[in-house]
């Protein structure tokens, strides 16, 4: 069978610690062109995996015998580029958050059911062993009812990661649209959705910068969110918890208490009504800390979708739902009301 060809537009370190690894450990692709406007790092980049084609404007890539493309600029640009990429005839992934707006997350939509290719948003959370068993034992009626949960992701910030370092496109507004909300709270808000089975229907967010001296975009989001059921529950994105990052997750329900991501050795960890205890070791969650880029099943389920026709795990409308939640935490900050979804 022949591999499918794929090029990769934007080569920082999302683009180089997972998406270009993971295709090129996939067997099923062939790595044929990268972009960026940065032009040594992008001859840099596609030296050291092997790519001959090296490009400084995703027009002219997007002009290669391609099948798909990853999307892994900043997010002002993940909408442009993505619808362009639809319109070429190329399947995408795009990184998260899919959007600036609702009105371009439509766009992409529009532009992918037009030409009839998949469209997938990067949302590695529902990939993790220990969220897809929580979502099992819910569905099953293992946990009872449940009442609440609280979820956070946070680390000592983008400057850690990015390959512009302190000077990075996050700290941006023109550019990354909202900080830790757009780069961390997202995934939380997706995942909430996918664990739970149930749309968030109301959220209420304060919403502050007091960490980073160089951003105008939020570094501390602290967001309470109401589920279809009454389901209520806070989530937390940070790029101020210095020393250890943060990626856990709690249900609280009717037979116990479940803790994902929430222990140094159990990823997933039961506290029982009854006063026991379950504790499971599923496998380390990808983070960005040193040794911490472990495969996140993105790009494996991305390519198995496009070769089985199947429809991937996070559509663009699944994306655009995440996304929703996250435009409407800003709005409850900026009018200090709740905002019904």
């Amino acid at each position: 069978m022949a591999k499918l060809k794929i090029g990769v537009i934007g080569t920082g370190s999302i683009a180089k610690h997972r998406h270009l690894v993971e295709y090129a450990g996939n067997d099923n692709v062939e790595i044929v062109a990268v972009c960026d406007i940065n032009q040594s790092r992008v001859e840099e980049v596609g030296a050291s995996f092997g790519v001959a084609k090296t490009y400084t404007d995703f027009n002219e890539l997007l002009k290669e015998d391609l099948d798909a493309v990853s999307v892994c600029t900043p997010n002002y640009l993940h909408a442009p580029i993505s619808i362009a990429a639809l319109n070429a005839g190329k399947h995408v992934l795009c990184e998260k958050p899919m959007a600036t707006s609702e009105e371009e997350a439509n766009q992409m939509i529009e532009a992918a059911q037009k030409s009839g290719k998949t469209l997938m948003i990067g949302h590695n959370q529902r990939f993790v062993k220990s969220h897809q068993l929580a979502k099992e034992w819910i569905e099953s009626g293992k946990l009872g009812k449940v009442y609440s949960f609280r979820t956070a992701f946070g680390h000592p910030g983008p400057e850690t990661w990015s390959a512009e370092g302190k000077d990075s496109w996050f700290f941006k507004k023109d550019q990354a649209f909202i900080g830790a909300m757009g780069d961390l709270g997202v995934h939380k808000t997706d995942l909430i959705r996918y664990i739970l089975g149930e749309e968030i229907v109301e959220v209420a967010a304060m919403v502050e910068t007091s960490a980073k001296k160089n951003a105008d975009v939020d570094d501390n989001a602290v967001l309470i969110l109401k589920t279809q059921s009454g389901i209520v529950g806070t989530l937390a994105a940070s790029w101020s918890y210095n020393g250890t990052e943060d990626n856990s997750t709690v249900i609280y329900a009717e037979n116990g208490v479940l803790r994902l991501e929430d222990d140094e050795t159990f990823s997933v960890v039961f506290h029982k009504s009854d006063r026991t205890k379950e504790e499971l070791n599923l496998g380390q969650i990808q983070s960005n800390d040193e040794g911490g880029q472990v495969t996140s099943g993105v790009i494996d389920h991305f390519v198995e979708s496009i070769l089985t026709g199947n429809s991937p795990l996070i559509t663009g409308e699944e994306g655009k739902k995440s996304l929703q939640v996250i435009l409407g935490a800003i709005q409850s900050n900026e009018s200090k009301q709740i905002v019904k979804l």
